[in-house]
């Protein structure tokens, strides 16, 4: 690895030259199965004919002009979400942190609209938002926090999937404006809620006069067997952010608002240069039209479950895994000790996982796996489990 770069990673040995769907290629030659997609960034898979030939044709146009002009691969990918989601507007950023933090400033003009001075955001512990100021302030996870003191004001926070908690701060705080939270926390460990809980906080926000935001960075673009993880509740969000699979690769981001929250900003008051350039939007339409086509939403569903069902047959009576939980193709293999000497063992034999919260096999396998495909990601999985569990690894 060079010295010329920040020691901000703690880099596999490993350096990718090419990829076909699932599959990558290191510059050594040697085959892996990505269960990992870039961190749910690629949902298409790799290389995908649909998204390499939308970047080419816009490359060979016009890359930027800013958004001083308009931008007509924007508003048709605006157009687009809006159809899928039933949002109202969209902001187009550069990356999920970007969103992120564009839905807390709609959050603090909305208060300070109805006369808070010191508007408060209500977060989740175990949550993700980002690594700005104000969003690794979000951010449930008090390593994130270390050594970038003093955070930012504005946020207090709770247990997640604890509505009461939530109940009793609105009894005791009248400067509460939004709730921001994760359907399904990804870096925290694939933390499912209770079914009703999104619902819930849906009813709290419109008792109080709240935005409920949603952070579907992960959880966005058919990832959970939905377009959207807030769909399986049958409510909508007054604010939405995504990214990640948005652009299957290419940097973008989008901030989505709806009813009292769709006109909060206005001229002047948030922007951006790069956001929502013609490439990244060319990317972000050829991602939402592959996935309409080929119905990528029931495909996560499907192989989803299909690869839940085969892990629990294989490991549910594991000594050492305590839980095995999913949505969609976003699953958790949760053990019963830290394991991150995991994420290098499967690296070793052809195989991208990833370990978060210390003991939490993640996989978010992108949405085109075949099970022939899937197999081999279970299969290879419970050999690790098995052999990384043994009594000689874990000292017994």
């Amino acid at each position: 690895m060079s010295d010329a770069l920040m020691n901000t990673y703690n880099r596999l040995p490993v350096t990718f030259e090419h990829g076909e769907g699932v599959w990558l290629w290191d510059d050594k030659g040697n085959k892996y199965l990505d269960a990992l997609s870039g961190i749910a960034v690629c949902g298409l898979g790799h290389a995908h004919p649909a998204v390499t030939a939308a970047v080419c044709d816009q490359a060979g146009k016009l890359v930027h002009t800013s958004n001083l002009y308009g931008i007509k691969t924007q508003e048709q990918l605006a157009n687009e979400l809006a159809s899928l989601s039933g949002m109202e507007k969209t902001f187009f950023c550069n990356s999920g942190a970007e969103a992120n933090e564009a839905a807390i400033k709609i959050a603090r003009k909305f208060g300070h609209s109805k006369g808070i001075n010191k508007p408060v955001i209500i977060v989740t512990d175990g949550s993700f938002h980002g690594r700005t100021l104000a969003t690794l302030t979000a951010t449930g996870n008090r390593k994130v926090h270390a050594g970038f003191e003093p955070l930012v004001q504005g946020f207090v926070r709770v247990d997640f999937n604890d509505v009461e908690a939530i109940k009793k701060i609105a009894t005791n705080s009248s400067n509460v404006v939004a709730i921001l939270v994760e359907p399904i926390q990804g870096e925290g460990g694939i933390n499912i809620p209770d079914d009703n809980y999104l619902n819930q906080l849906r009813d709290l926000c419109d008792q109080h006069d709240w935005l409920l935001m949603l952070d579907e960075i992960q959880t966005g673009v058919c990832r959970t067997g939905k377009w959207f993880a807030y769909q399986h509740n049958n409510i909508k969000p007054d604010v939405m952010t995504l990214a990640k699979a948005l652009g299957n690769g290419v940097p973008i981001g989008a901030c989505l608002a709806n009813g009292k929250a769709a006109s909060v900003l206005q001229a002047g008051n948030h922007g951006t240069t790069f956001g929502g350039n013609p490439l990244a939007c060319s990317a972000g339409l050829a991602v939402i039209e592959t996935a309409k086509k080929n119905k990528l939403d029931k495909q996560a569903q499907e192989m989803g479950a299909y690869m839940e069902d085969a892990l629990n047959k294989a490991l549910s009576s594991h000594p050492h895994v305590s839980d095995i939980r999913g949505k969609g193709l976003m699953i958790g293999i949760e053990l019963t000790f830290p394991c991150a000497e995991l994420v290098k063992l499967a690296l070793d034999k052809g195989l991208l996982i990833n370990v978060t919260a210390e003991k939490v096999i993640r996989l978010l396998p992108p949405l085109v796996i075949s099970k022939q495909e899937a197999d081999t990601v279970v299969n290879g999985v419970v050999e690790l489990v098995n052999e990384f569990s043994s009594p000689s690894a874990v000292g017994l």
